[in-house]
């Protein structure tokens, strides 16, 4: 008896009319002199294939698949219906020079499947991820706290195999532009590896997932920072970008080989969180009334002074927007330029010759009037810039020192005369950031015992009097709710001091005194310490006791 298989009928008809459709296809495109591909033979090109929106692409019955600078190879299935010549004519318009090429619908639907596998962004250049898909501006726009991109991002991680590593990567950087994060923490344990966020300056888990899909998402972090994917056991430092909304994010890689596998640590600098007025930074009234006169004199360094992270950066640009003027050149020499200015000259270093020192000489061989210098490293370009405040210029700069006394003992460890020293810098400041109290969910509190004891004892040495609020025992604490990620805070404000280089303080300096003696000698000065500028805030409801100790000790001094 003889069986008839109707699903192996089906699948033999469905390939004849298959070959009958690329051998009609191939006909064609002989008849108007066109070349003939097959989509299921060839490799679409995703940079390409996003060039003609998807829907545009169904519609028109064609598929961008390969391209080459301006060069565009495009298959249609009939390259001289309306609509198809509508879009080559559209892409022609944007530079493009289409080589249109004839496919069958079976070899469209190749190229129309890949939309499904294109990541939310596409690199449009070495180190530049472009974020253009609507549901990543979503998340950025939408989201409004943690628990949000916790929800996001486990989803995405349970359907891992359906989502792409590049989309990972995305989501987690939009999660963390939609926090504000500072950083993002990709951190290896034995068993599973974690994410955290830096939120206004104190990590926060975010979620944890497995090792198997890290080592894919390393690999993308790796290649997309322009870094070696065989070096394992040996830190490295990357770069990329982020385009979004008109504005480049640059992410800073840090890769670090730990005891489980390597660690991840993302810096973002958003120019957003950056453009802060001066006058919004938390710099007390008197210093800012000091500082406002001292950036107005022709010369004179300006030293701006803490640990990384402590907002010296942001600082310096709010100083620069501040004497930005037609008439006056400025020149940066910067690592990395976290903050377009326009009007200004703004210069990178980078690892290839071009350091600080080397950006600094350039600089002064361009009749500059005020000059910026990122960090002061070592004793070269500490010279160079101290000898730039003595001849004209009027330089700002930052060092990593503990407080703003603390400026002039490191300078002469760099070698720089102390003489000189006292000549060429004005003023030194020294700041922190701490947490704002989320205003909504604040509680108020009393201080007590030790702890009041503690606070009196900074405020008394407060010379200005009038300074002190008569009500120093109410104070407020964090609580925690939905608009501050139950943190009890958003946000964050400088703690700064500084100390303006007269007659005592030079005194001291030339001498090679201390920075104790020279914080006492400023202290007639009636400048407000870090401390006791921190306390006035607490006391006013701005941050917590608890915060500003997290940062300071106050009573240090």
């Amino acid at each position: 008896m003889v069986q008839f298989d109707e699903d192996k009928q089906k699948h033999k008809l469905a390939e004849l009319l298959k070959k009958e459709e690329e051998d009609l296809v191939q006909l064609l495109g002989a008849k108007y002199s066109l070349d003939y591909v097959d989509l299921s033979t060839v490799a679409v090109n995703t940079d390409a294939l996003r060039l003609i929106d998807e829907k545009d692409s169904r519609e028109a019955r064609i598929v961008a698949y390969a391209i080459f600078d301006k060069k565009l190879k495009v298959a249609a299935r009939q390259p001289g219906d309306e609509k198809t010549v509508a879009v080559i004519k559209s892409l022609e318009e944007k530079g493009f020079e289409v080589n249109v090429n004839v496919a069958s619908t079976a070899s469209l639907e190749k190229g129309w499947n890949a939309y499904k596998d294109l990541s939310f962004a596409y690199e449009t250049k070495a180190g530049s991820l472009e974020i253009s898909n609507d549901e990543i501006a979503k998340i950025v726009d939408q989201v409004t706290g943690l628990p949000q991109v916790q929800e996001i991002l486990t989803d995405i991680f349970t359907q891992k195999k359906s989502y792409r590593i590049s989309r990972i990567l995305e989501t987690i950087l939009a999660g963390a532009l939609a926090t504000g994060a500072s950083d993002v923490h990709i951190e290896p344990e034995e068993e599973y590896i974690r994410i955290r966020y830096r939120l206004d300056g104190v990590l926060q888990d975010v979620l944890r997932f497995d090792t198997s899909t890290y080592t894919l998402l390393l690999s993308r972090i790796k290649l997309l920072s322009g870094l070696k994917l065989n070096i394992k056991k040996d830190s490295q430092d990357g770069r990329f970008s982020v385009h979004l909304k008109d504005t480049d994010i640059e992410i800073r890689t840090s890769i670090l080989p730990g005891a489980y596998n390597e660690s991840v640590v993302l810096r973002i600098l958003n120019p957003k969180s950056i453009s802060v007025p001066l006058e919004e930074l938390g710099i007390h009234d008197k210093l800012l009334a000091t500082i406002l006169r001292q950036i107005d004199k022709p010369n004179g360094m300006l030293l701006t002074t803490g640990p990384t992270g402590s907002g010296k950066t942001t600082t310096l640009y709010a100083l620069l927007k501040k004497v930005h003027a037609p008439a006056i050149k400025i020149i940066t020499i910067e690592d990395p330029i976290e903050y377009h200015l326009p009007g200004i000259v703004q210069t990178q270093v980078n690892d290839q010759g071009y350091t600080f020192l080397e950006g600094l000489r350039s600089a002064l061989r361009q009749d500059p009037d005020i000059i910026m210098v990122g960090e002061i490293r070592d004793s070269e370009t500490a010279a160079i810039a101290i000898n730039s405040a003595l001849t004209g210029h009027l330089v700002f700069s930052t060092l990593h020192t503990n407080n703003a006394a603390g400026s002039f003992p490191r300078l002469l460890d760099l070698g720089i005369n102390s003489r000189v020293i006292s000549s060429a810098i004005t003023i030194a400041l020294a700041q922190r950031l701490v947490r704002k109290l989320c205003p909504v969910c604040r509680k108020e509190s009393t201080l007590t015992g030790p702890v009041l004891e503690k606070v009196e004892k900074v405020l008394n040495a407060i010379t200005d009097k009038n300074e002190i609020p008569t009500e120093h025992t109410k104070v407020w604490e964090a609580v925690g709710c939905d608009k501050c990620n139950k943190t009890g805070y958003k946000g964050r404000v400088g703690v700064y001091e500084g100390i303006l280089i007269d007659e005592a303080v030079n005194n001291l300096i030339e001498t090679g005194s201390s920075e104790k003696l020279i914080r006492d000698a400023a202290r007639p000065q009636g400048l407000l310490t870090m401390p006791q500028d921190g306390v006035l805030k607490v006391l006013k409801g701005i941050t917590t006791l608890d915060e500003l100790e997290r940062v300071i000790d106050i009573t240090e001094y």
